[in-house]
Order: C-alpha cells, then structure tokens, then sequence
C-alpha cells in the first residue's frame, strides 16, 4: 500500500467527482487496461493552481504518479468487493447527496442572480449605522484605584503614557503598544468606558474609571466624524448575506411542503 500523502488525499478526495469530467482527449496512463484520461490530471492541476501550487511538469509527475498508484489500489479494492460493503455503500450515498444538493444550490444561485439594486437597498439599511463619532484611544488598565490615581500622578511629573502602559497595564494587547486602541466606536466598550470616553476633551487623561476589568486611566488622543466602509468594500459581504438568507428561505419552504415522518 503506497504512503498517503495530501496530493494523494486530494487526488483521492477529487476522484470521487469523476464525474463532471469532459471526454478525455488522451491518457495519463493506462492500468491493466483501464485509461486514465489526461481531463483528469488537469482537473486537479487547476484545483492545486486554485490552492496555491504553480503547475510544473514536477507537479504534473507527481499527480500522474499517484493517479495511477490510486488506480492501481483502486482496481484491488474492486476485486475484494469493497465498493458493495455496507460501509462503501453507506459514504458513496453520502457523498452522492452532498454533490446533487451542492449542484441543486449552485444551480438555484445561477438562475436567481442578486441584482445592484438589491445590494444598493441593503446597504442603505446598515449606512443609517454609520453616523457618530470616533474616538482614538489609549488606555491604562490596572488592578485598584490607588494604583490608577498613582499612575496619573506620574503622568503629571511627565512621565510617558506609553512607558506606563508597556509597563504596568494588565491589558497586555494594547499596553505592548502603548496602551494604544486605535479608532472606535465608544459602543464598542463597556458603558462606563465608552460613556467616559465620549466627556472627555480631546488631548487630556481621565480621572480612574472603574469597569468590570478593573480601573482605568484613558488618554483620549484625537476625535472625527464616523466614516463607514463603501458600498464596493462591503458588496461582496451583502451578496453573501442575501445569498444565504435565499437559501435558508429556499430549505425552509422545500421543509414546509414535506411529507417529514418521524
């Protein structure tokens, strides 16, 4: 038995479409008088392309080498009556459900296109969310007040910002950086630290803010108008999310016409 290896699990995997191959126009290969197509090796030489892999003739030497090491093992499992075992039957059915439903949506998708105007709709619902502001962060985070009302007073000797964050915030993804959180929506935080964020004046540091992490000492560095992505950064997002819906809605209404006995 020849060494699995992922070529040969992705030949193997692949082989169990065979059917959707065209007419072969020659052979890779012939064993014991069985023809390996060649529509075959450049199925999977465009699947590995897809992945990744550059099409080489090494490539190609070592797909035909395994198409025909599957082949080979293939024809015995044959001959041992393995593709009649209940457990054989049993996969091939499943895997035969799973190809007729995948061609049955892709099918559906192909006939019942999302129109512009259908996406342009759906992203007016989600514009009406982009307004507000934006709030550029930084943020200390430490055990007790003590230690908060501490580290403000060392700030107020002239202490940097980002040397006390690297060196005493517990919140060690943003204190690595300075404490620094980047653009967000106040939303996005906890209502006590959202809700200070939004009183301070820009450029100034807050008294300790107490949440459920511990206290807080925030660095409010800068503040602009909200700016949502564009209907082309989100488009492909909104065809996939009505994509989804319309087949969701297509299996429910296939589920209410069943005859389902359980």
């Amino acid at each position: 038995m020849f060494k699995a290896n992922r070529l040969a699990l992705a030949i193997a995997a692949a082989s169990l479409s065979a059917s959707v191959f065209a007419a072969p126009a020659g052979t890779v290969a012939t064993v014991n008088g069985v023809a390996i197509p060649q529509a075959k090796s450049d199925a999977f030489v465009n699947d590995l392309a897809q992945r990744g892999q550059k099409d080489s003739p090494e490539l190609r030497a070592k797909i035909k080498d395994e198409l025909i090491k599957n082949e080979v093992v293939y024809q015995e499992a044959i001959k041992k009556g393995m593709d009649k075992s209940p457990e054989a039957m049993a996969q091939l059915d499943m895997l035969k459900q799973r190809i007729v439903i995948g061609a049955y949506i892709n099918q559906y998708v192909k006939a019942n296109p999302i129109t512009d105007a259908e996406l342009r709709k759906e992203y007016d619902k989600i514009k009406v969310n982009f307004g507000g502001k934006e709030y550029k962060a930084r943020h200390i985070l430490v055990a007790t007040e003590a230690e908060a009302k501490a580290i403000i007073e060392d700030l107020k000797k002239g202490k940097k910002f980002d040397d006390l964050a690297k060196a005493k915030s517990m919140d060690k993804g943003s204190g690595s950086n300075g404490g620094d959180l980047g653009w967000s929506n106040p939303k996005n935080f906890v209502p006590e630290f959202g809700g200070a964020l939004e009183k301070m004046p820009k450029g100034k540091i807050s008294d300790p803010v107490k949440t459920q992490f511990g206290f807080h000492v925030i660095k409010l560095d800068d503040v602009r108008d909200a700016k949502g992505p564009s209907y082309d950064e989100v488009k492909p997002q909104l065809e996939q999310q009505i994509q989804g819906q319309r087949i969701q809605k297509l299996v429910d209404d296939l589920m209410k016409n069943a005859k389902i006995v359980q």
